[in-house]
């Protein structure tokens, strides 16, 4: 174990199959362990298992709502430090998606003591805390075990407004749809993994993979926000069909209006794509249409690719466009006040990208 010390020497990522919210079981699995007959009636719970929304909600009683989430996965990035931060700002995402606040954090650790020193598990709760504290939140208490492969998430406790409640299938016709950050983070983390990711795009991907979806927070008090998710491991075409399916629509999706990582293309023409694309790809691709104009190579690769930590996906009553430009611009997003595409009828397919 002594060569293991020097943590220069040491990636996570090389002891992990999986990567991030690339982790995630493939959807069309995860709905043959998720279906039950066995049900439990409870009238103060507004969201639970009957939808594929980002956490539980339980209607509290005095105008609030508790929502309780938890996620975690394997190493995405090879440094501790920032993959705590990753694991933490991931799980706290799915608070902000909800239109909550988070208020308290219980952490979540797997770790192969006897391939990786101590001090390495302990960089990956420090950097956990520190994305807590900008959440201005507690790392409370947790649970740890020894585990085969290295694995960290959190479970997450917020708060809401039950008006400001915001869930992925209540959706309408006409809705505009907005999304908060780049994509193709699955295809950087996998040119890292490779050893192949310029130290540039490397600082990108942590710059974004660290950053707090705190804008949820701020756009859950907009009435005519009528749908919200983030979008994760199944990628955007994964999580748009989740919320044009659970909103009874389908969606047009402006290809050339979605903001995509720089020098992801290069990466493309590489052949680097994480495994978890092809997995979302065979889930979702009966549903999508691509129109005359499309790149669909390049969109093959980019519109499934596993997100970690990704952009939040917002539907807009046309009406409440400028109000959701104006909180976008007050919290440093102003690239991404421009539509990306849109609700409309329910039709034969559920995504149909155009130009």
């Amino acid at each position: 174990m002594e060569n293991l010390e020097n943590k220069e020497k040491i990636k996570l990522t090389q002891y992990s199959r999986g990567a991030g919210c690339g982790c995630k079981i493939s959807p069309q699995v995860l709905e043959e362990i998720l279906h039950s007959q066995i049900t439990f009636p409870e009238q103060k719970l507004l969201v639970g298992n009957n939808s594929n929304d980002d956490a539980a909600v339980y209607d509290l009683g005095d105008g609030n709502a508790l929502i309780s989430t938890t996620d975690f996965f394997m190493p995405i990035v090879d440094d501790a430090f920032y993959f705590g931060q990753i694991a933490a700002a991931n799980a706290i995402s799915d608070i902000y998606a909800m239109g909550g606040k988070p208020i308290l954090a219980i952490a979540l650790l797997g770790w192969p003591v006897e391939k990786l020193p101590a001090s390495l598990a302990k960089e990956v709760m420090e950097g956990a805390r520190k994305i807590c504290a900008k959440a201005e939140i507690t790392l409370a208490g947790g649970h740890s075990i020894d585990s085969a492969e290295p694995f960290f998430g959190l479970s997450v406790n917020g708060l809401v407004p039950t008006g400001n409640l915001k869930k992925n299938n209540t959706a309408n016709e006409g809705d505009l749809i907005f999304l908060t950050k780049p994509l193709g983070v699955g295809i950087l983390s996998t040119a890292q993994k490779r050893n192949v990711l310029k130290e540039e795009d490397l600082e990108d991907l942590i710059d974004q993979l660290t950053s707090l979806n705190s804008v949820g927070e701020a756009l859950g008090k907009v009435k005519g926000v009528t749908a919200m998710t983030d979008v994760t491991g199944f990628g955007l075409a994964g999580h748009l069909t989740e919320m044009a399916e659970g909103s009874d629509l389908s969606a047009h999706l402006y290809y050339s209006r979605l903001c995509i990582h720089e020098n992801v293309k290069e990466y493309l023409a590489k052949r680097i794509v994480p495994d978890a694309t092809y997995r979302n790809w065979n889930s979702y691709s009966k549903k999508i249409n691509f129109e005359k104009g499309v790149n669909v190579m390049e969109a093959f690769s980019i519109l499934p690719d596993p997100q970690t930590n990704g952009g939040l996906l917002i539907a807009v009553n046309p009406a409440s466009a400028q109000e959701v430009k104006d909180v976008l611009n007050e919290y440093g997003l102003a690239n991404y006040t421009e539509p990306v595409g849109k609700f409309i009828t329910k039709n034969e397919k559920t995504i149909y990208v155009l130009e």
